[in-house]
């Protein structure tokens, strides 16, 4: 998720949630035009997994493009992820159910045609729909309406059935009052709504999207800072600066190239030779001995972001389905060990399933079953009768192959079985086999927050039918869970309930906490005002290039 510069959230009397912006004109990064400076920089990305559509986009590769591309009603403050208005000029409730959202006026998408209200409510019912097949879709859930467009597969992606078809086009909670304004009512109270607002799923989209989609698919329009140049697979995407977006602060660069490489140790010797503008990710190769200090003076970055690494489960194959192997498996796994040799101390042992500093979250959930205890995994992994080996798998494009095989051989030595690691060349590849329902192996699932809540680090993952839920983990009580969190009256109690259905879902170990997310970022000695969100991106809006 995208995070930009805005004021945060203030607070509003009579238990209404009234969302004022503070962002006015204001001069530019380093007090030029946005016009003036006509220099392209160039950061690190992935091959998209799908054509650019916020609906259908929930991977890092695609994502960081389609916020560059896309405003929506919702932005998170760059430094410390608190939520503001973007595009929309108020979000009103009396009773977390019923939401009327007034948008700004003057904004307009990359043909110049204006935002309005309709651009949003037919952009959340596509998506929304399931035969349109959009991954996000379960963003919507909370929405009066959803049940009756959206089905869910009765034996899965891969098997001979399919959906029932829905039995309406358009979800009943959403009105469009005028060109300005929509209502949005949900199924049950939810206070997390408007936080939720800044994710990429709730973008708008313009006409031509649906009366020409081929179209919008080769040249995407979005209403954000950028609007797309090119695209060619397998090497980079283009986008240049749309001199009437209105937002602020107005980028002060004309220009962005998403560069894909094979590998993050080519990417980062490009940003050490000043070829590459922007790594977000110094692979383990450049942490080891902290390399990156001296190769990056004075153009680095340590930190932890809100996203913690995981291996999933496919739980759909008969091997993986035994909770006991799964606990057994994490408690083989000397995270401080890994932690040290291969990230030199940069990421702390996971010991729960939410980051730190994301509201909600509880200290210590995983408890024992994320510490290193070796003899209690043996006796357990062995009374399962798993046969093995085990096997990890990863894309090899993303600077994981350290960490991964040196969990692997913590693993050997703890259970007494082979672990090996079996890479995928590409991000897009392992996705493309994880969203078919294709992996035979443990994978790699690392996860970083849309929007700064509890809420986020499980109802998506967790969630039967969760947005990206892709081991497809089902526990009942863990849903009815987290359907009282969702609609509970306040935050504290709606938190409770999140840590409860937290504490549940570790006990059925889906997916392995293995540490939380730190980044070592570079950049080149050109960019200035450099500052990376706790998302995990570059601020496109300050960042700033020397005169040289």
């Amino acid at each position: 998720m995208r995070a930009r510069r805005a004021a945060a959230w203030a607070a509003a009397p009579l238990s209404i949630v009234l969302i004022t912006t503070a962002c006015g004109g204001g001069g530019e990064p380093g007090g030029g035009s946005a016009g003036a400076s006509g220099v392209t920089i160039s950061v690190n990305g992935t091959e998209p997994e799908n054509p650019l559509v916020p609906g259908n986009t929930n991977e890092t590769g695609g994502g960081k493009i389609i916020d560059a591309l896309f405003s929506p009603l919702v932005e998170y403050d760059p430094t410390t992820a608190q939520p503001a208005n973007m595009v929309a000029e108020s979000i009103e409730t009396t009773d977390s159910q019923v939401y009327t959202i007034r948008l700004k006026d003057g904004w307009t998408f990359h043909d110049g045609t204006p935002v309005t209200a309709q651009s949003f409510v037919r952009a959340w019912n596509y998506t929304a729909y399931s035969p349109n097949g959009q991954q996000n879709g379960s963003f919507f859930s909370h929405i009066q309406g959803f049940d009756q467009v959206h089905t869910e597969d009765p034996d899965g992606t891969a098997g001979p059935q399919t959906a029932p078809q829905p039995a309406a086009p358009e979800m009943s909670g959403l009105r469009v009052v005028d060109d300005r304004t929509f209502e949005v009512t949900l199924s049950a109270p939810f206070a997390v709504f408007p936080t939720m607002l800044g994710y990429r799923a709730f973008a708008p989209l313009p006409d031509l999207f649906f009366t020409d989609k081929a179209a919008f698919e080769a040249h995407p329009i979005g209403n954000g800072p950028f609007r797309f140049v090119s695209r060619q697979p397998g090497a980079n995407i283009m986008v240049e600066r749309y001199e009437q977006w209105p937002g602020a602060p107005k980028p002060s660069v004309s220009g962005i190239e998403f560069r894909f490489y094979e590998s993050a140790e080519a990417a980062y010797a490009d940003v050490v030779a000043n070829n590459l503008d922007f790594i977000e990710v110094i692979p383990p190769s450049g942490l080891a001995g902290n390399l990156y200090r001296t190769d990056l003076a004075d153009r680095s970055v340590s930190r932890t972001y809100l996203g913690v690494q995981r291996l999933g489960f496919p739980l759909y194959d008969p091997r993986y389905q035994n909770p006991e192997l799964r606990k057994a498996i994490s408690m083989a796994i000397d995270r401080e060990a890994v932690n040290q040799q291969i990230f030199g101390g940069t990421r702390p042992p996971a010991d729960g399933l939410v980051a730190p500093d994301v509201p909600g979250r509880v200290a210590g959930q995983c408890g024992d079953l994320c510490t290193y205890q070796p003899d209690r995994a043996r006796k357990m992994f062995e009374a399962t009768g798993f046969q093995g080996p085990i096997e990890l798998t990863s894309n090899a494009d993303s600077g994981n192959a350290e960490w991964i095989q040196a969990t692997c051989v913590s693993i050997s030595n703890a259970l007494g079985v082979q672990c090996t690691f079996v890479p995928v060349p590409t991000f897009g590849e392992i996705r493309s086999a994880i969203n078919a329902r294709q992996m035979k192996q443990i994978y790699r699932s690392s996860w970083v927050a849309d929007y700064p809540s509890i809420e986020n680090f499980l109802n998506p993952l967790y969630r039967t039918g969760g947005s990206t839920n892709d081991g497809e983990y089902t526990n009942p009580a863990v849903d009815a869970l987290l359907a009282r969190a969702d609609a509970a009256p306040s935050a504290e109690e709606g938190n409770a309930l999140y840590q409860e259905a937290e504490r549940l879902i570790i006990q059925d170990m889906p997916a392995i906490p293995v540490y939380f997310q730190s980044f070592q970022a570079g950049w080149s000695e050109r960019l200035q005002n450099v500052t990376v969100t706790p998302f995990r991106e570059l601020d496109l809006e300050s960042v700033t290039v020397s005169e040289q």
